[in-house]
């Protein structure tokens, strides 16, 4: 009998002590914009993935963070960006007054936000969530990383191959022993012209947002008067439009979205204050500092109607989970995205990084500093959609161990556009993508093959090309993003106020002097065929055709007989076969990319091509 009751006892504790450990592929810490986009896409590419996420929610600063009007990338919509937007605008469809049109800014509940979010997660294979699950410390062992995760009260090992860091301010990388720079580069380490000529370690400021509602006319939803609140803190509100303000933020279901500058809820920041031991007590600041705001609003203003929800959030105070961060520590990356990367990307011959693209972005840059903070005002270009690097997620010198948020390689003047929730969505994505091919393939991130995990995204609707022009409805969006992702066919940036658009332009002719330099990158023997055609300014059908001969050894009268036939009824061109003709450059990029193939061609971490 006491043999039976130790055999149970020592049966037990092997159940429990199993118990305390969780094996995966991928493991991503935060379930913010970017780790639950990195969660979903891991998973579908079929490697068993766990999302690790402190608060209650998922989406962070999108939905815990209620910064839930989002005008970025809505012109992008790139893969599980593009699918999260589109639950949105069906659940609101009849709604009153939303906006409907196609690239309008999305606007949503918080509380929606996360719900569409779980949702979508809970129907994904391979995939689990935990949230209200904070991490406390990682270790590498081997080939296998080990994370310490608190779950109900107890500690639990997680051992994955690959881990995301997903969190807000870079946790996980910086107690894995990674690199960070803080603050505003110098223009002598970036090279970028608009930089300060020094450094200075000053970060943006977060705001703790507030979401009211109005509860009609005559109502009266005041709050108790904040912990030290100073109504000369808010002063300068009173010569605003507060009703332009309100309006701005107009939410469905008589909400507002409270995120205004200068004197109001933005509130500033060192790294100092976003170190997990300063956290809490840096975040009730910042808090009060949010709810006096209210309070102002209320009482100074005379909006005693708008008042905070309680259903909206299950907070002791009314607010959101976290404060929207824009800014923390930025990892030393294998490379590091600067803004000559966006707005010139074609024209360093030794770092096309476009050429790895693993997501991308067209968010304006902000600049929220305070009056007397002492941080140099930046003038900005008109900002055009950008691709991001595969070389700005991935740690130097530790491998598979990837990044997002703030946390990306780039520069403090790129961050201040990245860090974007719904960019940070499309990133993510690419991210899961990455680590789903170092845990499918058993490598790791000193090995990755660009262009396989380029083709992945793409086959789950991910953008590598900023273009506005050729969406994913379009029939040749993949052979324009292919051909687009080697250079061979430019994106032509158009400003328009603040923001330059990147247009593929598919009617437009095609320059000899624009594909030249990347055909004979390519193809061995096309220095030759240049010699012997001579094509003129613009590329005819005609010399496509002969080049293709040329690089494949087609018989010339079979192929053209055979593209004559196919031209209109396979391809369903709408202009006449014609060799004579200036060729598209729709029609370039689908007969190169089914003839030739540059995108197979394989690309180093900065974009060069390699034999």
């Amino acid at each position: 009998m006491v043999k039976k009751i130790l055999l149970i006892l020592i049966i037990s504790g092997f159940t429990v002590a199993y118990g305390q450990t969780i094996k995966t592929d991928v493991v991503v810490i935060g379930g913010g914009a970017s780790g639950v986009a990195a969660g979903i896409q891991a998973a579908r590419s079929n490697t068993k993935t766990l999302i690790v996420e402190a608060g209650p929610w998922l989406g962070g600063s999108l939905t815990a963070g209620a910064n839930c009007i989002v005008d970025a990338n809505r012109n992008l919509p790139s893969g599980i960006w593009g699918e999260f937007r589109k639950h949105v605008r069906q659940f609101y469809k009849n709604v009153p007054g939303f906006d409907t049109i196609a690239n309008a800014p999305l606007r949503f509940e918080p509380y929606t936000g996360a719900a569409i979010l779980k949702k979508i997660t809970d129907t994904v294979k391979h995939l689990t969530v935990k949230i209200n699950t904070p991490f406390t410390a990682i270790k590498k062992n081997g080939d296998t990383w080990e994370l310490t995760i608190t779950e109900n009260g107890k500690p639990v090992t997680v051992k994955a191959r690959v881990v995301i860091d997903a969190t807000e301010t870079g946790d996980v990388a910086a107690k894995a022993g990674a690199k960070f720079d803080v603050g505003f580069d110098s223009k002598k380490t970036t090279g970028e012209a608009i930089a300060p000529g020094d450094a200075l370690p000053l970060i943006q400021e977060i705001t703790w947002i507030a979401i009211l509602k109005d509860y009609g006319a005559g109502t009266n939803h005041t709050i108790a008067k904040p912990e030290g609140y100073n109504a000369a803190d808010y002063a300068c509100l009173k010569d605003k439009d507060i009703k332009k303000m309100l309006a701005d933020g107009k939410l469905p279901n008589d909400k507002y979205m409270v995120k205004w500058g200068e004197c109001a809820n933005s509130f500033p920041v060192t790294m100092h204050n976003l170190e997990p031991e300063n956290r809490d007590a840096f975040y009730k600041q910042a808090k009060l500092h949010t709810l006096g705001l209210v309070y102002f609003i209320e009482t100074e203003l005379g909006f005693k109607n708008l008042g905070l929800d309680p259903k909206e959030f299950d907070t002791a105070d009314g607010l959101p989970y976290i404060p929207y961060i824009r800014e923390a520590r930025r990892t030393v990356g294998l490379i590091r995205m600067a803004m000559d990367d966006i707005t010139a990307p074609y024209d360093n011959p030794s770092k096309l990084y476009y050429r790895t693209s693993i997501g991308v972005g067209d968010a304006s840059p902000g600049q929220h500093y305070a009056a007397d903070s002492g941080a140099p005002k930046t003038n900005y270009p008109p900002m055009p959609g950008y691709s991001i690097p595969m070389g700005a997620v991935v740690i130097k010198d530790i491998d598979n161990l990837l990044v997002t948020e703030k946390a990306l390689s780039v520069t403090h003047l790129v961050n201040a556009s990245s860090f974007y929730p719904s960019v940070q969505m499309t990133l993510g994505q690419g991210v899961g993508t990455i680590a789903a091919y170092c845990a499918f393939f058993k490598t790791t991130t000193k090995h990755l093959e660009v262009r396989k995990i380029q083709i992945e995204l793409l086959d789950y609707k991910g953008y590598l090309m900023p273009f506005v022009d050729v969406n994913q409805t379009h029939r040749y969006f993949r052979a324009v993003q292919q051909i687009g992702a080697t250079g061979m066919l430019r994106g032509v940036q158009i400003a328009n106020g603040k923001t330059a658009s990147v247009y593929f332009l598919p009617d437009s002719a095609v320059k000899t002097s624009e594909i030249k330099p990347v055909m004979l990158d390519l193809y061995t023997r096309s220095f030759l065929w240049f010699n012997k055609a001579k094509p003129g300014e613009v590329f005819t059908v005609g010399n496509l055709l002969s080049f293709i001969s040329e690089m494949t050894l087609a018989d010339p009268e079979t192929l053209k007989k055979n593209l004559q036939s196919f031209w209109k009824t396979k391809y369903k061109f709408t202009t006449d076969f014609n060799t004579e003709r200036p060729i598209t450059r729709l029609e370039f990029a689908v007969l190169a990319n089914i003839y030739i193939n540059p995108f197979g061609r394989m690309v180093d971490i900065t974009g060069r091509f390699v034999n």
